[in-house]
């Protein structure tokens, strides 16, 4: 096993060669997050020295490329969005729930990024706000964080969004907390139809828009004729929703917040090695109850699959639905914790510890002694070409 293998090792390995070959087919968006990749934490984006107040050792600290897809940037990140996220959380049940596209449909999103994926998360949220809502289940008002993800274990395409929901929510007149059944939010079997028939009806909404694109085996669903076919076949077949238990209260919450908000699509402790030719990688088969194997794929074919899962700018991947929507958030958990008889939060509550580790850069790693910072590192020049070669 490589120890300390990172994406950016491979992307610097075999970069170059994955760009000359798919030269007319890579995307913005997915040459800029190779290069962030590439030159994160490295004298190219400049950064400081700083030596140890105690034993005197001297190192630069090159700057992050604070790039969203880049396995080594997230960790401040998240530790910022839970620390903003904890004065949110109630002395409540919260669930998980899953929504899945079936592969049909991830062909389709595949090609139309920001459509498709905002689609995902309107209908599902849609989906548990309605029967949340709905007087024969809960008859609440319900509010919700969701995560999207694009990828499985092997790194192939398959968005799905996973939700948090508090077990519970104001009454639709706004004058009680009505409570979810211990350990039962909502039956995944009518979550899963009605996301079916919103998500089909918004994809013919937009598909009569003109707004998606089909290309390559694609192409013939261009034809309102075999578009038609498609989403009749769609829905015949059932749609994954899937509930996990409920968690064991808050701070488990912010635990599994933790883990999921500011996922990347492999994160660098999965690799195991790396060749002239190839790249392996730990992953689970859940075909096979979860199953901890190694997977070696062709570079070539693992920078693919990590491409693939690049999102459009300005695309948010993180969002928040119902009471916890941000234009109403404030007001809405006022009211929340005043039908549950809860103190009104006047302060920010102290950082959960255990939930992640302190960021400490400036702590020594011989010593733990202060690191006080000597000098600033400037980013180099771009080269540019001499005046009299600017033809442009």
């Amino acid at each position: 096993m490589s120890a300390g293998l990172e994406v950016a090792d491979v992307f610097r390995r075999h970069g170059d060669a994955y760009r000359r070959l798919h030269d007319g087919h890579l995307s913005r968006v997915e040459r800029r997050v190779m290069s962030a990749i590439e030159l994160c934490r490295t004298a190219a984006l400049g950064g400081h020295t700083e030596a140890c107040a105690d034993c005197g050792l001297v190192r630069c600290a090159y700057n992050s490329c604070r790039n969203r897809h880049c396995p080594k940037c997230q960790g401040q990140a998240r530790a910022e969005w839970l620390a903003a996220r904890q004065a949110e959380l109630l002395p409540v049940q919260y669930f998980h729930v899953v929504f899945t596209l079936p592969a049909p449909v991830a062909e389709i999103a595949f090609h139309n990024k920001a459509t498709v994926y905002a689609i995902l998360f309107r209908t599902a949220a849609e989906t548990l706000r309605t029967i949340a809502a709905d007087p024969k289940h809960l008859g609440a008002e319900t509010g919700l964080v969701a995560v999207l993800h694009t990828w499985g274990q092997n790194l192939h395409h398959h968005p799905h969004v996973h939700c948090v929901v508090p077990g519970g929510g104001p009454s639709l007149d706004g004058m009680r907390w009505v409570a979810c059944r211990p350990g039962f939010f909502l039956p995944v079997r009518v979550l899963s139809r009605l996301f079916r028939r919103l998500f089909l009806d918004e994809l013919r909404t937009v598909f009569a828009a003109g707004e998606l694109g089909f290309f390559g085996a694609l192409a013939g669903l261009a034809k309102p004729g075999a578009f038609t076919r498609r989403l009749r076949e769609l829905r015949r077949i059932e749609w994954v929703v899937y509930a996990k238990p409920p968690f064991g209260g808050p701070q488990q919450v912010l635990a599994y917040l933790g883990r999921y908000t500011h996922r990347v699509a492999i994160a660098n402790s999965r690799l195991v090695s790396m060749t002239d030719t190839a790249v392996a990688f730990r992953w689970k088969d859940y075909r096979h109850h979860g199953k901890a194997k190694v997977m070696t794929l062709d570079a070539d074919e693992f920078i693919r699959r990590f491409l693939m899962h690049t999102l459009p700018d300005g695309f948010h991947r993180i969002r928040h639905y119902g009471f916890l929507a941000n234009h109403q958030r404030a007001a809405k958990l006022a009211l929340c914790r005043q039908l549950l008889d809860l103190p009104l939060i006047d302060a920010p509550p102290e950082p959960v510890r255990d939930i992640l580790p302190p960021h400490r850069p400036e702590r020594c790693p011989c010593c733990g002694g202060a690191m006080v910072r000597l000098a600033i590192l400037l980013r180099p020049a771009p080269s540019r070409p001499p005046f009299w070669d600017n033809t442009s």
